[in-house]
């Protein structure tokens, strides 16, 4: 009985997770830094390292760190402009100024929420 209503919980937690992953989100794409992103050999004893665009798209609760998934995909993109994406696994895919673009998923993390405004006093 418990491995019952236990199978029945996973599923019911994928079936969300998967309908999640396919909705149109929107976010806002809040900076950009170069990282690494693997070596290329240049001669027999130098290597050259690659470096890759890595965005941060920030929604109402979530961040996403998304890269290009290849180093020849070199275009930056603007920093402040919101967009409309979606996730399929470790994929985003979404619109900035009209253009499609496809970015793996390196990490996310929740958005810190809002210190809470202080109390106000008690009238006397």
């Amino acid at each position: 009985m418990k491995a019952m209503c236990l199978m029945l919980a996973v599923l019911a937690l994928s079936t969300v997770a998967a309908a999640k992953d396919k909705e149109t989100m929107q976010g806002t794409i809040v900076s950009e830094n170069s990282v690494s992103c693997g070596s290329e050999a240049k001669g027999k004893k130098q290597t050259m390292e690659l470096m890759c665009q890595e965005y941060v798209i920030r929604t109402s609760a979530t961040e996403y760190h998304v890269r290009q998934e290849k180093a020849a995909h070199k275009e930056m993109l603007p920093v402040n402009v919101p967009v409309e994406f979606t996730l399929n696994k470790d994929k985003m895919k979404f619109k900035v100024s009209g253009k499609e673009y496809e970015m793996l998923v390196v990490s996310e993390s929740a958005v810190a929420a809002p210190p809470p405004a202080p109390a106000a006093a008690p009238k006397k």
